[in-house]
């Protein structure tokens, strides 16, 4: 599966829209994870790694930034900043995020609990991986 922008559920109310995601519905995977972040300095960037197999759906709950994607070859844009939109993620994509709007709040859920020997940290390793070579 490729990255994609998946449209969530809006109910629109007068008295204030809901949106929500359940897994298998909307996701393609069960949430083993979820974590946010948030009250990121202007100019700041995040993740800037890819996953050995970890896949994730993130969401601007709140303001929007940008998720640039990269997949050893070629890199892909996705601005988020409407919270019945989200991005699915799958292993194996450098990500990193950026452009963050002031009072944002980025929700990231994903397959894998935390394990840090699934990261990669360094993009020449993950193109070597990815058998993609500069």
């Amino acid at each position: 599966m490729k990255p994609q922008i998946i449209k969530l559920p809006k109910i629109v109310d007068p008295r204030g829209n809901l949106s929500f995601f359940e897994s298998p519905r909307q996701l393609p995977f069960e949430i083993a994870r979820t974590y946010w972040i948030y009250d990121v300095p202007g100019g700041e960037t995040r993740g800037s790694h890819a996953f050995r197999e970890q896949q994730e759906f993130i969401v601007a709950l709140s303001g929007s930034f940008d998720v640039i994607l990269n997949d050893g070859e070629t890199e892909e844009k996705f601005s988020l900043n409407r919270s019945y939109y989200g991005l699915y993620v799958p292993k194996m994509y450098w990500r990193r995020l950026e452009n963050f709007s002031t009072n944002s709040l980025a929700l990231i859920v994903s397959d894998k609990r935390f394990d840090t020997n699934d990261y990669i940290r360094n993009f020449e390793e993950f193109k070597k991986l990815k058998n993609v070579f500069s």
